[in-house]
């Protein structure tokens, strides 16, 4: 089992997962790790354990480097179980002297585990504790994502352990940016923002600041899933800050689904309108793009334009849940248009625009309907609404 040397005396322990292909609902196609780091001083600390299928590939690392028992502290910087899943079990080994955690830590281990008698350390932000050579400051991380997530820096490597923050779902056999394809990377870690921390971007913006205000020096960030940052951290910090913000580039997406193909021509001469007025635009059909891959393009997009025909009164399924995906994610900052095609009733671009209402994006038209099969005025119609969504959206990226 290859182990990797991050800093002097600071190992890369984890284990990657070349197989999962869905992390509850978001799709990795790319794989996985779970990043887990080994410090060695006076004492010898564990950051944070791996998925417990994967308990055997952390302790033949571990093992390659230094025997289990002699570790002394355990942190745990989140509770989700696919960092924590081996923890009782590694515990149980290492017998650690302290398993230090922030208080939502504690009462989490508590509710997954039932074990009271574990050597709980809880800290909160502006905590430290020294290890030998090195000393672990925490600042506590509530909601990104957790409520007991935190991070641990060790101010004398300017390392900064981060959770699941600044994370990726990629499995490779290499660990650092500065190893692997740089747009493959950050298309990543724009999905994991995207599917994971896009709700908590408020919070995410606190934080940002935060760290700058204390003044922390990171020249390397490494977190608990995916490739770790060396060569410019800067750079996945700079993009928080952007996707934080929902700042939308010049950029429009057309998202629909169709069942006699109506809701398609609709949905081309949106697309077209836009293209017209020099917006970068995708015309995205649900039947063929996972929900995962649509959110990682909706977050650095200004306009959403979405179709749909009338089903039973209400959307198509692929359409309904998708914007139920969405909602729950909350993306802000954003303009909307709907469109669709109908047989009888045609509620289909009523509900599109409640539920663009319902996440705060600037309508931008009452929508198009169309009953069965569109004719060239119809088009027409819909390539004038791509046009006015091209606008809004040259207008709206120069204001920012």
């Amino acid at each position: 089992m290859q182990t990797y040397e991050i800093k002097k005396d600071i190992y890369w322990v984890g284990a990657v997962d070349w197989g999962i292909r869905d992390f509850h609902g978001y799709s990795t196609y790319a794989g996985s790790t779970y990043n887990a780091y080994l410090m060695l001083d006076e004492k010898v600390v564990l950051f944070d354990t791996v998925k417990k299928e994967f308990k055997s590939d952390l302790l033949h690392r571990i093992r390659s480097i230094i025997d289990p028992e002699k570790i002394d502290y355990i942190v745990v910087n989140h509770v989700e179980m696919d960092h924590s899943g081996s923890l009782p079990e590694i515990i149980d080994i290492i017998k650690p002297e302290k398993i230090i955690c922030s208080t939502m830590g504690e009462k989490n281990l508590k509710a997954h585990f039932h074990r009271e008698d574990w050597p709980y350390h809880v800290v909160k932000t502006g905590d430290s504790i020294s290890c030998g050579k090195r000393t672990i400051q925490f600042i506590e991380t509530r909601m990104l994502h957790w409520p007991d997530s935190m991070f641990s820096y060790i101010p004398e490597e300017k390392l900064l352990i981060s959770s699941d923050a600044f994370g990726q779902h990629l499995a490779t056999s290499q660990r650092f940016d500065d190893e692997v394809n740089e747009t493959v990377l950050m298309y990543q870690a724009q999905k994991y923002y995207a599917n994971i921390i896009t709700l908590y971007s408020p919070q995410v913006r606190k934080l940002l600041k935060s760290v700058k205000d204390m003044g922390i020096e990171i020249d390397m960030i490494a977190p608990d899933h995916g490739i770790i940052w060396r060569k410019d951290p800067m750079k996945i910090l700079n993009a928080y800050e952007d996707w934080s913000h929902h700042r939308g580039c010049k950029k429009a997406l057309v998202i629909y689904d169709t069942m006699w193909h109506s809701t398609e021509m609709m949905a081309k001469a949106v697309a077209d309108g836009i293209e017209s007025q020099g917006v970068n635009v995708q015309l995205i059909d649900l039947s063929v793009n996972h929900r995962s891959d649509v959110m990682t393009e909706v977050i650095d997009s200004k306009g959403i334009c979405l179709g749909s025909p009338t089903l039973n009164n209400g959307l198509l399924p692929r359409m309904a849940g998708f914007l139920m995906y969405m909602k729950g994610l909350r993306p802000t900052n954003k303009y909307g248009a709907a469109f669709g095609s109908y047989g009888w009733s045609g509620e289909s671009v009523k509900l599109l625009n409640k539920a663009m209402e319902e996440m705060k994006f600037e309508i931008i038209h009452e929508g198009i309907r169309v009953k069965y099969v569109p004719d060239h005025d119809t088009l027409k119609l819909c390539n004038e609404l791509g046009k006015k969504m091209g606008e809004m959206v040259k207008a709206g990226c120069e204001r920012e």
